[in-house]
């Protein structure tokens, strides 16, 4: 198979650029939500003692939320990353000789 080939083919950069815009604002996105706890913990105590439910704060439950968002988003990029397979796939196909 040749690679350089397949490298320049305009459905390998429409692949590739689809793959960056999905997994860019995703990574920017986790890493934003994953440093926010730490940030507002710090620049904001009083707020992130507010108790919600009983005597959980906020602080537990954005914490607590990381796990839900992180299986979110590792849920959409399953489904995401399926369409780029079947892509992949289908050039692959056209270049098999």
């Amino acid at each position: 198979m040749n690679w350089d080939e397949i490298a320049h083919d305009p459905d390998f950069k429409k692949l590739v650029a689809s793959k960056l815009r999905f997994i860019v604002p995703a990574t920017v996105f986790f890493v934003a939500y994953y440093f926010a706890l730490p940030v507002l913990v710090g620049w904001f105590p009083e707020l992130m003692k507010k108790n919600v439910i009983g005597s959980v704060n906020l602080a537990y439950l954005f914490a607590l939320s990381q796990f839900f968002m992180a299986w979110i988003l590792a849920f959409i990029y399953v489904g995401v990353a399926a369409g780029w397979d079947k892509r992949a796939a289908a050039l692959l196909a056209k270049f098999k000789h």
